[in-house]
């Protein structure tokens, strides 16, 4: 049986050795549960099977036994059917897609950290509220790949070219340069920094480094104007977060932002 799910999450592109890029892909169904489909190569799907964030999707899911997160789920990609999109009215009111996101929403950092360590629970997707974003940091980091993924990819890409065509092969994103992080207090005043993960800000950096002619700095300071000076201080912002599997059990904080909600401060009034 298909499951229908409203995609509200996709990661920016990872290396994968047998996929060659994956993207994190999580949304909520009907009744609001949070459900990660992974692994989905996304740029290697066919076009008709691409979808969007705040678009529904019908696919055939089956728990995915690797993963001990209970979120996550294996789909078959040969039943994937994009389906309508959420969108916003002429107003600019996200009053359809708060109705559906903001039913589970949490404040309380530690108290979240906890449910992810909870044997009975395990948490890794979750909506948090920030009482107070306090700054955008950028950060660089390595420029390249990791070269033995590299290499591994390659390999099997010349594997797989023995028996396919080369009019078309498929090209790597660019690795990011930078990363992106917001620090912020939850409702007690205890205060965090995560790393923002979302493809949305990663595609926003390579198109202001275009807009820019190769400037960095005026990219990234374009990025921290939109996602603090516009996001943090004048909208009604929320995080999408989610933990990774290797950092589920031991990290400090095991979870990320992996996506950024953001209707407008005044929409509140109109959620129901």
């Amino acid at each position: 049986m298909k499951t229908r799910l409203l995609i509200l999450v996709k990661t920016y592109p990872t290396l994968s050795t047998k996929y060659d890029e994956l993207v994190c892909t999580a949304g909520m169904k009907e009744d609001s549960t949070w459900i990660r489909i992974y692994p989905i190569p996304f740029r290697k799907l066919y076009f008709d099977k691409k979808y969007a964030k705040y678009q529904w999707i019908e696919c055939e899911l089956e728990r995915n036994k690797s993963d001990f997160r209970p979120e996550t789920y294996r789909p078959n990609l040969d039943t994937l059917k994009p389906c309508e999109k959420i969108e916003t009215d002429k107003s600019g009111r996200w009053r359809d897609r708060r109705k559906l996101v903001l039913k589970n929403v949490h404040q309380n950092m530690p108290q979240l950290i906890a449910d992810a360590r909870n044997k009975s629970k395990y948490t890794s997707l979750a909506v948090f509220k920030p009482k107070k974003i306090i700054e955008f940091i950028t950060e660089p980091v390595e420029r390249e790949w990791d070269m033995q993924k590299l290499k591994k990819i390659e390999q099997n890409s010349e594997q797989l070219n023995l028996f396919k065509e080369k009019d078309n092969p498929f090209k790597l994103v660019n690795k990011l340069p930078f990363k992106f992080s917001y620090v912020f207090e939850d409702i007690n005043g205890t205060k965090s920094k995560l790393m923002i993960e979302d493809w949305e800000i990663g595609a926003l950096y390579w198109k202001e480094l275009g807009r820019y002619e190769g400037d960095e700095d005026r990219a990234c300071e374009s990025v921290r104007k939109k996602y603090f000076e516009n996001f943090a201080k004048t909208k009604d912002t929320h995080f999408f977060l989610g933990t990774t599997r290797e950092h589920h059990l031991v990290g400090k904080n095991p979870f990320i932002i992996i996506g950024v909600f953001y209707p407008k401060a005044d929409d509140q009034l109109e959620l129901f």
